[in-house]
């Protein structure tokens, strides 16, 4: 598992309710639907790349890496949203490096 960054961690100390709630949702909508684990990670990555959320690419990228997607699918992901999000925002979001 990657690191969860501190200031995330500093959150779920500071107010466990919340965050509980939050995760409780997350699994809720995580199981709304037909799209298996790694469909879910591909589309949540494309939003957060489209978003232009740089914590959130990284966070989508870390997770996804967790469950086993490899680099360069990570990449290709990012790739294939450039006539969706534009060349800027793509190039930004295949500046954060999946290890």
């Amino acid at each position: 598992m990657q690191k969860v960054p501190e200031t995330f961690q500093g959150f779920v100390k500071r107010y466990p309710q919340i965050a509980s709630a939050y995760e409780r949702l997350s699994d809720e909508c995580q199981k709304a639907g037909p799209l298996n684990e790694r469909e879910r990670a591909l589309a949540k990555l494309g939003i957060a790349a489209g978003s232009h959320m740089e914590g959130s690419v990284h966070s989508q990228v870390r997770k996804a890496l967790d469950i086993g997607l490899t680099p360069n699918e990570i990449r290709h992901a990012i790739m294939v949203g450039l006539t969706a999000i534009g060349f800027p925002r793509m190039m930004a979001a295949l500046s954060v490096r999946p290890r």
